[in-house]
């Protein structure tokens, strides 16, 4: 990418600003993760109750699946070796000797030059390796049968372990669980699965100026925005929340509550209080707590620069910015992951839905800082264009408005005007 010497000159010069106070997100992810062991908590539940639950053990089919080898067309149970050569100019004659029905069994079975008529699904009679669709046949009496094609072993069937066989795994530990796999478990007679236990994620709001969106605010306060971001966040990872009220800017009432909640959760998240300022207690507090304590405070990247990311006691603990927008970058390049570890969970590959669009702009960044860029997506002359949603990092309508996020990296310098880039779609 070219931009001019001047600006280049200037973002050099900020980078080394920038580096000397920052942690990179991938440094500071992999310190965090590095002291994250898996829950050692599971649970049994139904299968109706499992979607998108993460499986804590692998599950090996108990029977081959369909069971038998069945129709896949309504048609007539051949041996496909009778049909060889058969043709509508030069047909082959075939004894109709029974029909099988659906649902049911059947004890039926052909020899050479014999054929039983079948239904889709219905089971394949001894004797017979296909099935001629009843388009590629003419019924000539109730007996007999043209048969107009020839078909090929196996032809128009599903053998009884084509499907799946009886002690294959059908689905490994660290899955989670989408609708065709509870399909799967259902057609098996699986009706239970042990999964892993949903990690406890406390949420303590903090600041004067916070009250609840029940409250009639006065100026000067603003409703609670980031514990319900949060929550919907959480649970979207698999995790169940617990929200501990807002507490006020108090030394005292903030260090008690924190230290119940390390006692009773398996992550803790500070909204607010990360900041320079003289009301910022929050990284003492954390790191008065337990040991190691902090493990950084300030992440390069925009927004969610004030992050911290500590661990007490085993247990992680974010203090995070309290604009909306960090909140959610913070969320999803820390807290996400760190979920998703302690539920086992493994195919963090498939985490995102991603789409490839048109920038239509010019995008600045800093070398050695990640942006996270809130896009609207549009379709124009049959291509998605991600146009910027700009807007500072502690209004909540740039994340209503935008359909996803564009990352520029830490080494590179933005992004040009009418470049393809890949847009991470929000769920």
């Amino acid at each position: 990418m070219v931009f001019n010497l001047a600006l280049r000159r200037k973002t050099l010069h900020r980078i080394k600003m920038f580096e000397r106070s920052y942690i990179p997100i991938k440094e500071g992810l992999s310190k965090i993760l590095t002291h994250i062991k898996p829950l050692d908590k599971t649970e049994v539940i139904k299968i109706e109750d499992a979607y998108d639950r993460v499986i804590c053990e692998d599950i090996y089919s108990p029977e081959d699946l369909p069971g038998f080898d069945r129709s896949t067309v309504d048609g007539f149970a051949v041996r496909a070796e009778d049909t060889y050569g058969a043709s509508e100019t030069s047909p082959q004659y075939l004894k109709v000797c029974g029909e099988v029905f659906m649902g049911m069994p059947t004890n039926l079975e052909i020899s050479k030059g014999q054929c039983i008529k079948i239904p889709t699904g219905g089971m394949l009679p001894t004797g017979a390796n296909a099935v001629l669709m009843f388009e590629d046949a003419q019924v000539v009496n109730e007996d007999t049968i043209e048969v107009l094609r020839a078909v090929t072993v196996y032809e128009n069937v599903i053998l009884k372990d084509e499907d799946i066989k009886k002690g294959e795994i059908v689905i490994k530990k660290g899955k989670k669980l989408r609708p065709q796999d509870i399909g799967a478990l259902a057609g098996l007679g699986i009706t239970e699965v042990k999964v892993c236990a949903k990690p406890i994620v406390s949420i303590i709001s903090t600041g004067d100026e916070i009250v609840s969106p029940s409250t009639k605010k006065v100026l000067g306060q603003v409703r609670d925005i980031n514990s319900f971001t949060l929550d919907g966040l959480i649970r979207q990872s698999g995790g169940i929340t617990k929200k501990l009220g807002i507490i006020k800017d108090d030394y005292t009432t903030l260090k008690g509550v924190f230290q119940s909640a390390i006692k009773d959760s398996d992550v803790v998240l500070i909204s607010g209080g990360t900041s320079a300022g003289i009301k910022d207690m929050t990284s003492s507090i954390i790191q008065e707590a337990g040991n190691p304590g902090i493990l950084f405070h300030g992440v390069s990247v925009k927004p969610g620069k004030p992050l911290i990311g500590a661990i007490v006691n085993g247990k992680p603990v974010f203090g995070l910015p309290g604009h909306p927008a960090a909140i959610f970058v913070s969320f999803d390049t820390f807290i996400r992951p760190v979920i998703e570890k302690l539920i086992s969970y493994d195919n963090t590959l498939l985490r995102y839905k991603k789409v490839r669009a048109i920038m239509p702009k010019n995008i600045h960044s800093i070398s050695g800082r990640t942006d996270f860029i809130r896009v609207k997506l549009t379709e124009q002359d049959g291509k998605l264009v991600a146009t910027p949603i700009l807007g500072k990092s502690g209004l909540i309508n740039t994340l209503v408005k935008a359909d996803g996020i564009v990352i520029i990296e830490d080494d590179a310098l933005g992004i040009n005007a009418h470049q393809e880039v890949e847009v991470r779609l929000f769920d």
